[in-house]
Parts: C-alpha cells; structure tokens; sequence
C-alpha cells in the first residue's frame, strides 16, 4: 500500500508543479524534455545493478520503453494543444478517465475477478474524475471540430497505462524496474530534443534558464510517480484493474484539495459530489 501512497503524491507533486509554472511562465515543453533528462538520470541513481550502456539494447523490454517514451512526449503535445483550445477541464477528464483501458485490460487479459461491489466502485472512480475534474457547473463542453483532440489523448493516456502493466509483468526482470522506467524517460527526452531541434531550424527557440530549474523540480517526482506505480502493479494488495482505478482517482481527489489549500480554487458542487463518490468507489474496489 506504501507504493500506491507514494505515487499518488509524486503525481500531485507533478500537478503542483504545472501550477507553479503557469505563476513563473515557465516555457512547458522546454521543462518537460529536461524533466525526462533528469527523471533519467534519477532511475539511473535508483538502479541496483551496473549499468554497461552496450548491453542495454540486449534487454528484452528495450524496444518497447523506445516506442512508450515516444508516446510520452507526443501524448504531453496532445495534452497541451487540447489544454489550448478546449480548456484544462477537458484535458483533465480525457487523461483521467483513460483508466478505463487498463482496468478492462485487466479483467479480460489477466483474467481479474469483477463482482457487483468492484463493478460499481470502477463505474462511480469514473464518474468522479469527471465530477471532480469539471470546474464548471455547466457540464464540460467541447467544439465537435476538435473532438478528436481528447480523444486521443484518452486512447494515448490508456495504452501508456495498459502498456507499463504488460511490460512489466512479462519482460522486465523485479530489480529492473528502475533501469526500466529510465529508458522509458530517456526515449521521451530524445524525442523532446527532436521537436527543439526543429525549433532551432526555425528560429523559434528561445532559452530561459529558470526552464532547467522547473524541468529538475518536475523530473525527480515524475521518475517516482511511475517507479511506484510499476512496484504497486508487483505488489499483491489489488489486481491492476483496481490499482488503476484507485491511483487515478485518488489523484484527482488529492489535486482537487491541494488546489483549493496552496492555489485558492473554488469548486463548485459537482466537484464535491466527485470527491464523495472519489472516496466511496476507493472503498468498494478495496473491499
């Protein structure tokens, strides 16, 4: 359960810091490609083993954290233009509520036991995150043209969930993990360095050294927040589809009142009746 605890705080950690960067104009994607730089580096000090750089593509997870650290940085673009055009609320909902794919994963895949308590815990986890997420009582409304934008960042959002629970179980090896998690992290850097380097060709890059000081105080709770994600999935307190549905919710929840305590936000209604049902579905999947 420690696990589980651990990386609900790293993930609010992580929503703590977007909220200081939109109060000291970080430039996001600049701190976002050095976070996976310093999220690296921190996996890197976290390993056990000795690390020989030549062996690692030998492992047989390697090419797979190549193609999840790429949908890393395409999914964070996916969330910004949707943060951009339909608002926070819509991306907040779209990422949240992607836990359904990992949770039937869950029950179909592997197999995991679904009775009546646990069906109604998940049904009321993704309902709260909408609740919990929609800073408006109006309902969360998006253009039909730009649809496709959460859309793909819920299918994204899944498949990067669905993806780390697969591998981990089938290919990476128990003192893995932080070596794991690293590759996965620098992939998602080296993309990063891709889309700058464009922006040099273009002129449109523009350095600001505060970017390197958020990019560190964002990495180091974003290598854990996965770290301790991957050793919850290990532990035997509750199948994965449970896992999924609790840290997602709980994430909410706990950023929903971190929100209000450090920033000042105000919620209205439905966002209190999200957190009431965030903490009654915890219980029934837990039972």
């Amino acid at each position: 359960m420690i696990y589980l605890l651990l990386s609900i705080l790293a993930s609010t950690i992580i929503f703590i810091n977007f909220k200081l960067f939109e109060r000291f104009n970080i430039n996001i994607f600049q701190a976002i490609v050095v976070n996976y730089f310093v999220a690296f580096i921190t996996g890197i000090i976290s390993y056990d083993g000795s690390v020989k750089i030549a062996q690692i593509p030998s492992l047989d997870w390697f090419y797979f954290t190549l193609i999840l650290g790429t949908l890393f940085i395409i999914v964070f673009n996916l969330m910004a233009i949707t943060t951009q055009r339909s608002g926070l609320s819509v991306v907040s909902v779209a990422t949240k509520m992607s836990v359904v794919v990992p949770v039937l994963f869950g029950l179909f895949y592997y197999k995991e036991s679904l009775n009546g308590i646990k069906l109604t815990g998940i049904i009321l986890a993704l309902i709260a995150v909408y609740l919990a997420a929609n800073k408006s009582n109006k309902g969360i409304r998006i253009k039909r043209k730009l649809i496709i934008l959460p859309i793909l960042v819920f299918i994204g959002s899944g498949v990067i969930d669905t993806s780390i629970k697969y591998l981990e179980d089938t290919y990476v090896a128990h003192n893995d993990v932080p070596l794991f998690s690293a590759i996965i992290f620098l992939a998602a850097a080296l993309v990063g360095l891709i889309f700058i380097g464009f922006q040099v060709i273009k002129r449109t890059f523009k350095f600001d050294f505060k970017n390197i000081i958020a990019g560190i105080c964002l990495g180091i709770p974003n290598y854990f927040s996965i770290y301790f994600l991957v050793k919850t999935l290990r532990s035997d307190i509750l199948e994965s589809s449970g896992i999924f549905a609790i840290n997602n919710v709980a994430i909410v929840t706990l950023s929903t009142f971190t929100g209000i305590l450090l920033f000042e936000e105000k919620l209205v209604r439905e966002n209190w009746i999200g957190i009431f049902l965030a903490i009654l579905s915890i219980i029934l999947i837990s039972v």
